[in-house]
């Protein structure tokens, strides 16, 4: 029998799964698909993090886990032989008038006390960005050097194929239909969401569509970028990645529409270097979104010996190396770290 039963191979329970493995625990991964086959499976990959201000403990724990990334995933491909696309490329953005401007500048002094001077929150003139910019009303830009890019289906690929290179057995079926061993950890998404508010007659949280694309336009060595609430990102494989919509109310989970088709005109003219780039792919997928926007994470309630790693939203795969550590250190050491906006009765 496994020391740990993984519901869900998504970025957060494989995140899980694998801090388990290297603490010597025996794991069983349960998916009824394959591993990221939900949102996990996307095709944007952008690791941003907050602006540096207002600090709480949300933005320390993205903070740690972004710093913690590159040794994570360097890991995650020696022991796999998979490339995650992984770099930390840094992330423009544009500057619209003096107010922002200013504001700007303000945040400067603030990045270096909070991002600890492990990375760099810049004003740079647009011109010294070239061709590879966000249009600027004020001639200036954001350049942070913390964000990084990842590519979300090779990444779920990587982890996967290193937490299986590790031991750990997967079980193709669905979780309600398994009788689990050992500790039971619950990363089963969106789906998980709306049972949870079923089950406790409260909501916990919701899916949100997101739809994205994929354009045939190499820039692997450049920046992320970020307008108009569309983020712009280069991938190693010389393709670059639009998105996303966040649309609470759909029909169907997986298809793509007229909403895309905005963001990439958007995105176009936002970027006019994109304007000529062929469309390689259309993505759609559903996000969970807990009730905080926070991660859910920690102990199932009324479960004994259960456990729930859910609602990466936007930032699952920006957080999943310090999901992965602080949910195996509860698991398996009984050390609880997590914020108090992350907990699961902070969601219900």
């Amino acid at each position: 029998m496994a020391d740990i039963t993984v519901m869900g191979a998504g970025i957060f329970g494989l995140s899980v799964a694998w801090a388990c493995l290297k603490r010597g625990a025996s794991v069983q991964v349960v998916e009824k698909d394959h591993a990221g086959a939900g949102s996990s499976g996307g095709i944007v990959g952008a690791l941003a993090p907050h602006v540096p201000d207002t600090w709480d403990t949300k933005k320390a724990f993205q903070l740690e886990s972004l710093l913690m990334a590159e040794a994570f995933w360097a890991e995650v491909a020696a022991v796999s032989g998979i490339s995650p696309g992984y770099a930390q490329t840094g992330r423009l953005q544009p500057i619209g008038n003096e107010r922002l401007l200013q504001q700007a500048y303000d945040r400067v002094p603030t990045s270096k006390e909070f991002w600890q001077g492990r990375a760099e929150w810049r004003i740079i003139d647009a011109a010294q960005a070239g061709a590879w910019a966000p249009q600027s009303g004020s001639g200036f830009l954001i350049f942070d050097t913390l964000a990084a890019r990842i590519n979300p289906r090779l990444a779920t690929q990587s982890l996967a194929k290193a937490v299986e290179a590790k031991g750990a057995t997967f079980i193709t079926a669905d979780a309600r239909t398994v009788t689990p061993g050992g500790a039971v950890v619950w990363a089963t998404g969106y789906q998980g969401l709306y049972e949870l508010s079923d089950e406790f007659e409260k909501p916990a949280g919701n899916g949100v569509k997101g739809q994205s694309a994929l354009l045939a336009f190499d820039a692997r060595d450049r920046p992320q970028l970020f307008a108009d609430a569309i983020h712009i990102v280069p991938h190693e494989n010389g393709t670059v990645a639009i998105g996303s919509t966040s649309e609470r109310y759909f029909d169907d989970p997986s298809s793509t529409d007229d909403q895309l088709d905005d963001v990439l005109a958007r995105a176009r003219t936002a970027f006019p270097v994109l304007e000529n780039a062929a469309v390689l792919e259309r993505w759609a997928g559903v996000r969970p979104r807990g009730k905080t926007r926070a991660p859910m994470l920690g102990h199932y309630p009324g479960r004994d010996g259960q456990y729930i790693a859910n609602g990466g939203f936007k930032i699952g795969f920006g957080m999943a190396p310090m999901v992965g550590e602080t949910m195996a250190e509860l698991i398996l050491n009984d050390v609880d770290r997590i914020p108090t906006l992350f907990k699961v009765e902070a969601n219900l």
